[in-house]
């Protein structure tokens, strides 16, 4: 397919029916549209959308084809994908869902087909240990991988399985940036740049950002202190180091839960906490700690024990706490919205390339205030 050049698979499925899930499948649909855009002026022969849903897609844009999931089967991820790479014959796939690394534009694209013709039996990734992207060459060590249920773990089935060398992209804040919650919506939201169908996205009016304009000053601020808790990888904290005015509270915990072996038990101190002071007293403590609060609350419920839908996750996300039916995350999610300092609530993706959108825009506005920009 498409000659030798490379071809972009973008996976697009299990988006749910709740209020919050339907507004991110539609956010995903367009950024997963001008990811295809951007993929071909990038060099791209031609971009593959697998999905369940494939009237969202239309009209179909140039250069795409849309293969649709068998339906009534049970969804196979690394099936599904030997499928495609098997069935039209491509030498140089690359992989990523359909909300993954928004902000990739075309010299991004340009980038990973340099690498992917620089030679043969390499991959390349924008994160080695949990990918969004991930391209390669051959395209049949695909069939050495072995079975795989998440996309994250496929540099590594890769190299260890297949034989292939890694490259990874430069972690710059375009190259993390992933498009899970509707926090990273929210971040979107007060982003300046964005592609069309993208920018027209993040105009729903379910998406509010007044906590995001309320933490964006403090980065700018010496004399303002930001907690930040959760998965916090060290890309983040480099960030947050080097480009940020304010004083940084920082609690790291949890990392690589997504794929910790079955049977791992979650700690968390901020869960300890969380059960010794009780909720409100929870949000207490940390506006005496900060000015503002950065949670991933995946690590919190985690600690807990607690496995809310996604469409309570993402009404957590935007602080709804009356439409959540979980309990303990109901509870939890009103103490945020009521609590002393500002909250922001999300998953991995916010203390990751989510606050590293959010500072560098807080710095544009900053420059722009003092005339600088």
């Amino acid at each position: 397919m498409a000659g030798a050049r490379p071809v972009l698979i973008i996976l697009h499925g299990g988006t749910g029916h709740g209020e919050a899930e339907t507004m991110m499948a539609r956010a995903r649909v367009s950024a997963a549209r001008d990811t295809a855009t951007a993929a071909l002026a990038g060099g791209f022969g031609a971009v593959i959308m697998v999905t369940s849903a494939p009237r969202a897609f239309e009209p179909v844009p140039a250069g795409m084809l849309v293969d649709v999931d068998p339906p009534g089967e049970p969804f196979d991820y690394s099936a599904r994908l030997r499928g495609i790479v098997a069935r039209y014959a491509i030498e140089k796939p690359a992989v990523m869902g359909s909300g993954a690394v928004p902000l990739l534009g075309a010299s991004e694209f340009a980038l990973v087909c340099e690498q992917l013709e620089a030679g043969d039996e390499r991959l390349v990734t924008n994160n080695f240990y949990s990918a969004d992207l991930t391209a390669w060459t051959p395209g049949e060590a695909i069939e050495r991988a072995g079975h795989f249920e998440r996309d994250n773990v496929l540099p590594r089935r890769l190299r260890d399985e297949a034989g292939l060398a890694p490259v990874v992209l430069p972690r710059t804040t375009v190259t993390q940036f992933d498009l899970d919650t509707p926090s990273d919506l929210a971040v979107l939201a007060v982003t300046e740049g964005l592609p069309g169908e993208l920018a027209a996205a993040v105009r729903e009016p379910g998406i509010d950002t007044s906590r995001c304009r309320a933490l964006m000053p403090l980065f700018c601020d010496p004399r303002a202190q930001v907690v930040v808790a959760g998965r916090v990888g060290s890309q983040a904290w480099q960030h947050l180091e080097r480009e940020t005015a304010c004083r940084v509270r920082m609690f790291s915990e949890e990392r690589g839960l997504a794929t910790a072996p079955a049977g791992h038990r979650a700690r968390s101190a901020l869960g300890f906490l969380l059960e010794a002071v009780g909720v409100e007293g929870f949000f207490a403590r940390m506006a005496e700690l900060g000015d503002a609060l950065v949670l991933d609350t995946r690590v919190v419920e985690a600690h807990m024990g607690v496995t809310p839908s996604r469409e309570d996750r993402f009404q957590s996300d935007l602080l709804n706490y009356e439409r959540i039916a979980d309990p303990f995350l109901r509870r939890f999610t009103e103490g945020a919205a009521k609590a002393p300092k500002p909250v922001l609530l999300g998953g991995h993706s916010l203390v990751a390339g989510g606050l590293m959108a959010l500072i560098d825009q807080s710095w544009r506005e900053n420059d722009r205030r003092l005339g600088l920009a």
